[in-house]
């Protein structure tokens, strides 16, 4: 047993190094951007709009506050049951040897333990939760796609190995299901109605454009992460 666990932490420390060694000035800047969570404030706006103008007051206040629990038990499931209890050190702690051929940016070398990462639980749980309630293979592509590039800027950033990552994923993935579905038991308590995603349309230079509600979600990531993009180019220069 023991031996399989060294060949998984020798495959998870390699995949590590392989990944976090490809470095550039405009990804440092970009995955630094990326990862914060302030940056995503707009997006999650849109969210909060997109669910009251789809459900309503009282069903939308339940999937809120739902959506608040998601996050708060994959992080705390993380941070608080599980860290402490593996204790495996980040690969950018000074006190792992690893972190002599780990590149951080910044300085930013994060918290001691990271196994399972909450980055990673938190995104999914997210991602997970959203993705059921939505239903669109177009929205669960995108949401999905940036679980996964908010994963891969930890390993960028030094802070955590692949498998922190895979973990956090698999428990907030599971979460997100686990909350959602119970969220919309307590929603059909209230005889909730089945969800409406409406059109919003618009005329710009006479042309009439409709798309659908969750569109705008996707527009408001995608305009965020066109901004961290552009962003990280200018300090380049």
């Amino acid at each position: 047993m023991d031996s399989i666990l060294n060949a998984l932490i020798d495959v998870d420390t390699n995949v590590f190094l392989f990944f976090n060694g490809m470095h550039a000035l405009f990804w440092d800047y970009f995955m630094s951007m990326y990862s914060g969570r302030f940056i995503w404030v707009p997006m999650y706006a849109t969210v909060l709009f997109l669910l009251y103008r789809t459900f309503g007051w009282r069903t939308a206040t339940i999937y809120l506050l739902a959506i608040a629990l998601t996050i708060t038990i994959a992080d705390q499931a993380c941070a608080s049951w599980i860290r402490p209890y593996v204790a495996r050190l980040r690969p950018s702690n000074l006190e792992n040897p690893l972190s002599a051929l780990t590149q951080v940016v910044d300085g930013y070398r994060g918290g001691s333990y990271g196994f399972p990462s909450c980055h990673a639980a938190n995104s999914l749980a997210f991602a997970s939760f959203m993705a059921m309630m939505v239903r669109r293979w177009r929205f669960t592509l995108f949401i999905m796609l940036w679980g996964l590039l908010n994963c891969y800027t930890r390993v960028y950033l030094g802070v955590h190995y692949p498998g922190d990552l895979l973990v956090g994923a698999v428990i907030g993935s599971a979460v997100g299901c686990i909350v959602f579905l119970s969220a919309r038991f307590v929603a059909s308590l209230i005889d909730s109605p089945a969800p409406h995603w409406h059109h919003l349309s618009f005329t710009i230079a006479g042309r009439r454009l409709s798309f659908n509600d969750t569109a705008v979600t996707v527009t408001a990531g995608m305009l965020t992460a066109a901004y961290i993009a552009v962003a990280s180019a200018m300090r380049c220069l």
